[in-house]
């Protein structure tokens, strides 16, 4: 080839990746609708292949060489779980032996020439970012699993569809961007954040183009709802929202919309891997691309069926930076493999249930800030946004819960002793509460700022 490098177009074979992923509509007339076996089967034939190629990849070759795992000789699905796992602190010590880039990714740049490439990093909520190579194969069947999360959640071809996610180093904002441009035939508007598009122009923009849907986070369509009230709008009446997408709070965002909210779950690592369908029991996951155990959030090792623990990735069909038995350290159980009343079989995940290396040992009691978050809401006279800290204070771990409230401040008290009350009697253990006005935590949380908020800060070291 003259020119010496190959474009988008000459690199990936699209009718193969189609074959191999199908996307929506189509995906939910066939591989939706796997039997076990066939599912099962699958798995096994790619995920053969896929250690095969992983091994070539320095980070992988040498932990397993020193686990004694042979690639080769694996032949059942059981048989994954004798690959080590590893968490995002190996990643990073990754980074640090071998800067910039670590020695886990499958591609180097100068491979850009043979692949169209691009670099995204995880927004550094819960530590050093980590930068992740994606091949243009990677970005195609990427946004075909996020273009099957969206059509679940009722997005269809010719919708106009807002994007508010935060254009920047995280992949988020353009997953869905090529999702809905390249797999869905949806007409994109990309707003971006409230920092970059106002939240009064975002609203009117939903309103003077019919906007179906606004991507972005549960909390954000919250404030976009106060925002139209103060604006005069009825959110429920005066938008023709028809599907909101949620990872929490999809009640209230329902109740307050009048627009189905249905769950989901991916990473920055391997993008979408589950989606929740309207009945409601759990997210699907996408399991011709992926396979998910339930581990140990601290050893790694697979926990029995059932058990709730740290979900565990294996992704079966990255080139730049595979993920083998990535152990992402989110909260969940995986429930049994049986025929949901949508016709599927694929394995189903509970709703994402916090963070393993948020857990705070508070005076013998095992605590996720998640958890505290979610009892705190529920008190009445509490708003909609709250974030915990873990401080050392009289020689002793503490938890100081913020949460925010519009109430007046001469309820603040009160409202901060109900909280308290409410986490005894939950946690056994007292937990500090103070209440605050709105947007006081907003640089903690970084809302309308990160791709994803913070709820987290350890301030004990």
């Amino acid at each position: 080839m003259s020119i010496g490098f190959r474009r988008p177009l000459e690199a990936v074979d699209l009718a193969g990746l189609v074959a191999a992923f199908p996307p929506p509509p189509e995906y939910f007339e066939s591989a939706w609708l796997d039997t076990p076996e066939t599912i099962e089967r699958k798995q096994l034939s790619r995920l053969k292949d896929h250690l095969l190629a992983a091994e070539r990849v320095p980070f992988f070759r040498r932990r397993w060489k020193e686990a004694g795992f042979d690639a080769r000789a694996l032949c059942s699905l059981e048989e994954l779980r004798h690959v080590p796992a590893y968490t995002v602190d190996d990643i990073r010590r990754s980074i640090e032996a071998s800067p910039p880039w670590g020695d886990y990714q499958g591609v180097v740049p100068e491979d850009a020439r043979r692949e169209p490439m691009r670099i995204y990093m995880s927004g550094g909520t819960t530590g050093t970012a980590r930068p992740i190579f994606f091949t243009q194969w990677d970005r195609e069947v990427g946004a075909i699993l996020m273009a099957r999360g969206l059509y679940m959640l009722g997005i269809r071809p010719g919708d106009v569809v807002i994007n508010a996610w935060a254009y920047s180093t995280h992949n988020a904002a353009h997953m869905y961007d090529e999702a809905l441009y390249r797999w869905l035939n949806c007409v994109v508007l990309t707003t971006s954040t409230g920092n970059v598009t106002s939240s009064e122009r975002q609203l009117e923009l939903a309103m003077q183009y019919g906007a179906k849907s606004i991507l972005t986070t549960g909390d954000y369509i919250m404030h976009l709802a106060d925002v139209a009230r103060k604006l005069g709008h009825d959110p429920k009446k005066d938008f023709s929202f028809r599907a909101l997408p949620s990872l929490f709070r999809s009640e209230e965002i329902e109740s307050t919309f009048g627009a189905e909210a249905l769950g989901f779950y991916g990473n920055h690592e391997v993008q979408k891997i589950a989606v929740e369908c309207p009945a409601r029991k759990g997210l699907h996951i996408f399991e011709d691309a992926f396979i998910v155990q339930i581990v140990d959030p601290e050893t790694g090792a697979e926990l029995p069926e059932g058990e709730f623990g740290a979900i565990c990735v294996t992704e079966l069909y990255k080139s730049g930076g595979p993920q083998i038995r990535y152990n992402v350290l989110d909260l969940s159980r995986l429930l049994p493999r049986e025929r949901c009343a949508c016709g599927s079989w694929l394995r189903r995940l509970e709703p994402f249930s916090g963070r393993g290396d948020n857990m705070v040992k508070l005076r013998g009691v095992n605590i996720w800030p998640e958890a505290v978050g979610e009892v705190a809401l529920a008190v009445p006279g509490a708003g909609t946004d709250w974030f915990v800290k873990a401080v050392r204070e009289n020689n002793r771990d503490e938890l100081i819960v913020y949460v925010v409230s519009e109430r007046d401040r001469s309820a603040f008290v009160a409202i901060a002793a109900a909280i308290e009350k409410a986490l005894k009697e939950k946690f056994g253990v007292r937990i500090r509460a103070e209440v605050v006005a709105p947007g006081a935590l907003d640089a903690w949380t970084g809302f309308n700022q990160a791709a994803k908020l913070r709820r987290f800060l350890d301030e004990r070291n």
